[in-house]
C-alpha cells in the first residue's frame, strides 16, 4: 500500500488550485466588461474629430466682418473697415474729420462682410421675419449685397446719423434706404447735384432684382 500523503501538502494544492480558479475568473470577466464597453460607447472616429474641428475653425468672427464694440471709421486693424471701398472710406474719414468738431464720432456697426457672413445674417433675418419675402426688406443676398463688395456701411450712433443727414452729401455720403437710417453708400455726384431719392426698402432697389 502507499503511504498517505500529509494533510499539509494536500491543503496547499487546493489553495493553488483555488487561486488560479479566481484568477481565470478575473481575466475572463476584465475580457467581457471591455467587449460589453466597446460595444456600448464605441470610439469617436479620427473623421469625426476632424469635422468637428474643421466646424470650430470655420466659425464666423471679425475676419468674415463681424464688427466688435466701439470700432469707428480710422481702426485699421478691423477687416470689415479696412476691406471697405477706398473711396468710400476715405469720404467717411473727411466726413468723420468734420463731424468731430461737432462732438460727432463715427461708430462703424456693419462694414465689408464676406459672402459666408452675409450669407448667415440672411440666415438669421428668415428666422426673425418668417419669410425670405419679409427679410429681403432687411437683408441681401450676398451676390446682390454692397456689403460684401465694400459699398456700404452701417454708421451709428444716432447723432452721427443725423449729422450725415444734414451733410453727408458734402462728402457724397448718402443714405439709400428709408427703413434704414444706419446704411450709407458713396454717390460721388452728390457733392454737386445732392443725394437721389431713397428707395423705401431694399426690395424696390434694382440692384436687388439681380
Amino acid at each position: 500500500m502507499f503511504a498517505s500523503r500529509p494533510a499539509t501538502d494536500r491543503r496547499t494544492r487546493s489553495t493553488v488550485r483555488a487561486v488560479l480558479i479566481v484568477a481565470n475568473v478575473a481575466v475572463i470577466g476584465v475580457f467581457v466588461h471591455q467587449l460589453l464597453a466597446q460595444s456600448t460607447y464605441p470610439a469617436v472616429s479620427s473623421s469625426a474629430s476632424s469635422t468637428s474641428a474643421s466646424s470650430s475653425a470655420s466659425a464666423l468672427g471679425t475676419a468674415d466682418g463681424a464688427m466688435p464694440a466701439g470700432v469707428t471709421v480710422f481702426d485699421d486693424q478691423v477687416p470689415g473697415v479696412i476691406n471697405l471701398d477706398t473711396d468710400l472710406l476715405l469720404a467717411l474719414r473727411k466726413a468723420a474729420t468734420a463731424a468731430k468738431d461737432d462732438g460727432v464720432r463715427f461708430f462703424v456697426n456693419s462694414g465689408w462682410r464676406s459672402p459666408a457672413y452675409q450669407e448667415h445674417l440672411l440666415r438669421e433675418a428668415i428666422t426673425k421675419y418668417g419669410s425670405k419675402e419679409e427679410a429681403a426688406r432687411w437683408v441681401a443676398t450676398p451676390t446682390t449685397s454692397p456689403h460684401v463688395a465694400g459699398r456700404a456701411v452701417d454708421l451709428g450712433r444716432s447723432d452721427a446719423t443725423t449729422w450725415l443727414s444734414k451733410h453727408g452729401a458734402k462728402y457724397g455720403l448718402c443714405q439709400i434706404y428709408a427703413n434704414e437710417p444706419w446704411h450709407y453708400e458713396l454717390r460721388p455726384d452728390a457733392v454737386v447735384n445732392g443725394c437721389p431719392p431713397m428707395y423705401a426698402d431694399p426690395t424696390h432697389d434694382p440692384r436687388m432684382q439681380q
